[in-house]
């Protein structure tokens, strides 16, 4: 008895019954499903870069992974960020920064604003923040580089200015149980 090509390449279950699927269909129905793909991937495209774009911002939406502001901000919010002219920081606000090229974005408050030297000059200040997150005991400084005391304004990714509360809940269950994301990409 012949195998099919699902069960020779080790697909089982639902996964190979849609392989075999995928084999049946025409190729004009397998191009016009692919079309459709491609053109739901390039709205989405399209609409992060138009949202960038609008706020000044390269990363203008992020989702708050952790308790560290609470009870301002919670875990599953959406943050909307802007960008910000050099210096217009003020001390207080919410502000997502990124070092050491971490993946994930820390979204904290600035609890200082401090001139920088030397290279400050004064048509070109330089300023830098001391960050904290509302609900942590002390600053940033132990997650900022080794022997680094300040963020610089290029660390910043953005300002927070609008909060979505709990809309994004689902990437944080997707993160916090991997079942749920295989039983998505499965079905």
């Amino acid at each position: 008895m012949a195998q099919s090509i699902a069960s020779r390449l080790g697909l089982t279950g639902r996964m190979g019954t849609t392989f075999e699927d995928l084999l049946r269909m025409r190729r004009r129905d397998l191009l016009l499903s692919a079309m459709a793909f491609a053109m739901v991937v390039a709205n989405a495209l399209a609409i992060w870069k138009g949202i960038a774009l609008l706020t000044g911002s390269h990363s203008p939406v992020v989702v708050v992974l952790s308790g560290s502001m609470l009870p301002a901000i919670h875990r599953g919010d959406i943050l909307l960020l802007t960008g910000f002219a050099n210096g217009t920081l003020d001390v207080g606000d919410i502000v997502v920064y990124n070092v050491n090229d971490q993946d994930i974005p820390i979204i904290h408050r600035a609890l200082e604003r401090h001139w920088g030297l030397p290279l400050a000059t004064k048509h070109h200040p330089r300023h830098l923040y001391l960050t904290k997150g509302d609900n942590n005991n002390a600053d940033d400084r132990g997650l900022y580089k080794r022997h680094q005391k300040w963020l610089e304004e290029t660390h910043m990714l953005g300002k927070a200015v609008a909060r979505a509360p709990w809309f994004g809940m689902p990437t944080i269950w997707l993160s916090d149980y991997p079942v749920l994301k295989h039983a998505m990409i499965v079905s």
